[in-house]
């Protein structure tokens, strides 16, 4: 055997029978047949959307192109014209959205949450109409205010970079008033529902999607399908308290409730033996990162430019590095691997990169349970609090940009940091996920390192062998290739439909393959994941890792790290280094 650098060239060989016996090779199949099925529903409909967006350029589109010092009203009309092209809004996309549709928002009655008669839902549309008008007045004032300052700026040539200024704050209040508007429009719009049958059969498929390659891994489907009926159970009631108005107004949202609804179960009257086949955390969650990857497509990437890689691809692992040699040479965290998933969670992405590196590393479901829990904590506290301390301490000119980008790369969760941006604007909405995104996408990559670094070094200082190359194979998250698979195949196929049409690329893959596909189901399969985590995790494996407080700690100090460096990065990189890309956001 070939020796370097303390790596033996395993002698072992690779068996194509991994890629049908390995729940990894699993999710990416599982992920590429969804995704494949969504080309299949949405691609037909190509002709379709480039019409809508055709009818948008020939109403607004000479008059959205008369200047380029700033976005005029004309210019986002265009915008808000092709937006109208979603291939998710065909017929069956409409039906599929439905299938795989949560139980509904309920404020007192939970029934609300499955049933809704058409007399009732006709009652809160009414009454939605009251707020809708409101909210459509402020619209129509802001807009005219808008139309004003921009005709100011016209009239000057759009040469006088102090009514530029004035056009561009008086537009941005009327997109934010617009948002706001179009938000109360949904609530107008309330239909009678029962989502009992349609839960129900969602149940019945995903049993089918994951129980049948269980029993080609080995596992009888009956044991599975018997023990998803608590899996699924328990998701469907996280999404029930997830949706309840308190509950949703302060975040505290559906990981929360699947990992608390598992943990109560598990610690009270514990968790059943016939549940276990079906307990499958990495299993679920390994097939909504495949599916995630679809999400992440360059050319979104490309729109927030250098600034914003270099707020999440720098920052990242400079803290991830940072909080890992503190944990160890400081706070000595007795254990490498839970240091490691917390340093993952806090840095990247929360949740799904937390269990990306505890499969990495092999770390224990308790260490995982953990890091998790922190993660939810301080998601929840932070999506409410950093909105309020950009509103109160940020200049006004910089609260959608650097307050967007602050909060794209330090709030954990994509949800979380969708909703805290929407609180700013739509502007900062914008900003936040994508820079959000961009981070996403180094879920594979820390995976890979992650990997690495275990079985490279920890184990080897472990247990004094020597760990063969075919190792580092094994041990490697295949579900990362999926990842990248995923997302290079659709970033290409979104800037080939640009190619053809400006627009078409998010109708036909943004706005269609993944809004109306993977996004319905991925969900679904995280929650599935959290449940589990809650199911096979209990207090007294816990207790040890809370000694001294020593995980707290760690997350504190490096969630402060990665607040002061991200603000620092952003603020250099989008008003010192680049302040011409953000004047064109």
């Amino acid at each position: 055997m070939a020796q370097d650098s303390g790596i033996v060239v395993d002698q072992g060989r690779w068996e194509w029978s991994e890629m049908w016996k390995k729940e990894d090779w699993w999710a990416i199949w599982i992920g590429f047949i969804l995704l494949i099925a969504s080309m299949i529903i949405y691609f037909p409909h190509s002709g379709a959307m480039k019409e809508i967006i055709n009818k948008a350029e020939a109403k607004y589109g000479e008059a959205a192109a008369r200047t380029s010092a700033i976005k005029t009203i004309a210019w986002y009309k265009l915008s808000d014209g092709k937006k109208k092209a979603e291939a998710r809004k065909a017929p069956f996309g409409k039906w599929l959205a439905n299938f795989t549709s949560k139980t509904h928002k309920w404020t007192n009655n939970p029934a609300d949450a499955f049933f809704m008669s058409d007399s009732k839902a006709a009652a809160k549309a009414e009454k939605a109409k009251l707020s809708y008008e409101k909210k459509k007045a402020v619209e129509g004032a802001a807009f005219a205010a808008a139309e004003a300052a921009e005709a100011a700026a016209e009239a000057a040539g759009f040469n006088d970079a102090s009514l530029n200024g004035a056009a561009t704050a008086a537009i941005d209040k009327w997109r934010d008033a617009k948002l706001l508007a179009d938000k109360a429009t949904k609530k107008t719009k309330a239909k009678a529902y029962n989502q009992i049958g349609t839960l129900i059969g969602l149940g019945v498929f995903f049993c089918f999607l994951f129980g049948i390659p269980m029993a080609v891994m080995g596992t009888p489907f009956k044991k599975f399908a018997l023990g998803f009926v608590l899996v699924y159970g328990i998701t469907v009631l996280a999404w029930f308290f997830s949706y309840q108005a308190t509950m949703k107004h302060y975040g505290i949202g559906y990981a929360a409730w699947a990992i608390f609804l598992g943990m109560l179960i598990s610690n009270t009257i514990g968790t059943p033996k016939w549940a276990e086949p079906a307990i499958q955390t990495e299993y679920y969650i390994k097939t909504g990162l495949v599916l995630l990857g679809a999400k992440i497509l360059f050319e979104k990437i490309i729109t927030i430019g250098t600034a914003g890689i270099f707020v999440a691809w720098v920052v990242t692992p400079t803290v991830w590095l940072i909080t890992y040699y503190v944990g160890q040479k400081w706070i000595k965290m007795p254990s490498k691997r839970l240091n490691a998933v917390i340093c993952s969670d806090m840095s990247v992405c929360g949740v799904s990169a937390a269990i990306a590196a505890a499969s990495a590393c092999r770390a224990k479901k308790e260490e995982l349970t953990l890091a998790v829990g922190l993660s939810l904590v301080f998601t929840a506290i932070m999506m409410i609090v950093m909105p309020a301390i950009i509103k109160t301490t940020f200049p006004v000119d910089k609260q959608m940009i650097l307050g967007g980008a602050w909060m794209g790369g330090t709030i954990d969760a994509s949800g979380a940091v969708a909703a805290a941006g929407a609180f700013l604007g739509e502007k900062a909405l914008y900003v936040a996920a994508t820079i959000k995104m961009i981070q996403n996408v180094l879920i594979g990559v820390i995976a890979f390192f992650v990997a690495l670094y275990f079985t490279t070094r920890v184990e080897v200082e472990e247990t004094g062998a020597k760990v063969g190359l075919m190792e580092i194979w094994f041990r490697f998250p295949k579900f990362v290739i999926g990842f990248i698979i995923a997302s290079v195949t659709f970033s290409l196929i979104y800037s080939g439909f640009n190619d053809n049409l400006d627009g078409l690329g998010r109708a036909m893959i943004d706005k269609g393959t993944i809004k109306g596909g993977s996004d319905l189901f991925r969900k679904w399969f995280f929650t599935l994941s959290f449940v589990s985590i809650g199911l096979a995790t209990n207090f007294r494996e816990l207790k040890e890792h809370f000694k001294g407080g020593k995980p707290l700690i760690l997350y504190v100090f490096g969630q402060s790290t990665n607040l002061v460096l991200t603000l620092v990065m952003a603020y250099v990189m989008f008003y010192l280094v680049f302040p011409e890309l953000t004047a064109t956001i």
